[in-house]
């Protein structure tokens, strides 16, 4: 079905329309994405984007979902180093510089009321379950996996919007260096066989394998886990 002269369907509009209101939210912040401007940015009239999108709000949510979508799936991408615990420095890092180069879509994307339902936002903390899981595996978590990944997205949730709060030229980029530290000095023991809570991590990592025995049974399999929950008190 087309809806404007050209031959150009229906999905390639919303496609531009998407594209073009991005680029605005990047370039201006969400205040310039109005429906006029994206319209006439895009060479459509205004009605075209109440017609595709309903209203301003979906048109943002498809523009963040979109942007975020591209990110998340670059990031799923990024060979494994072999160091599960540099990956997740790595993983950091890259979360840190994008929030400061979107700082308009990292508004939108931390909106409790946006992120709940996208699933981009919830490729992304898959993502971040993969890495915590592979740190896990080699006996470096003292806590499990769940709570590791609540740590490290609240705290980098956290420092992006204390340091997009800041003046660019005031922002204390160590800052965030420090949150990491704290985090980690949480969530990780200093080696697997050397560590005070070395029980903690072996059941962890323990934990892990759980799903991949093929001589239990599926009851079998959720009481160990249930066990192994236990002793890592979650």
């Amino acid at each position: 079905m087309d809806i404007r002269a050209g031959g150009i369907s229906r999905d390639e509009t919303r496609t531009n329309l998407v594209k073009v209101a991005a680029q605005l939210l990047h370039e201006q912040g969400a205040a310039a994405v109005t429906t006029r401007a994206v319209a006439q940015a895009a060479g459509v009239q205004a009605p075209t984007i109440y017609r595709l999108f309903g209203d301003k709000d979906e048109l943002l949510d498809a523009v963040a979902e979109h942007v975020f979508a591209v990110y998340v799936a670059d990031k799923a991408l990024t060979r494994d180093s072999g160091d599960p615990v540099a990956d997740l420095r790595a993983g950091w890092d890259t979360h840190l510089g994008f929030g400061l180069a979107n700082a308009a879509l990292f508004g939108l994307l931390t909106d409790p009321g946006r992120s709940t339902r996208s699933p981009a936002a919830a490729a992304g903390l898959e993502v971040l379950r993969a890495r915590v899981h592979r740190v896990a595996a080699i006996g470096r978590l003292r806590v499990a996996e769940r709570r590791a990944v609540e740590l490290i997205h609240a705290a980098g949730t956290g420092a992006v919007l204390t340091l997009l709060a800041m003046a660019p030229q005031d922002r204390e980029l160590d800052l965030a260096d420090a949150m990491y530290d704290a985090v980690m000095q949480t969530i990780l023991t200093d080696a697997p066989a050397l560590a005070e809570d070395g029980t903690t991590a072996a059941a962890v990592a323990f934990r892990t394998v759980v799903p991949k025995l093929p001589m239990l049974t599926d009851a079998e399999r959720a009481l160990l886990s249930e066990w192994l929950d236990r002793a890592t008190h979650l």
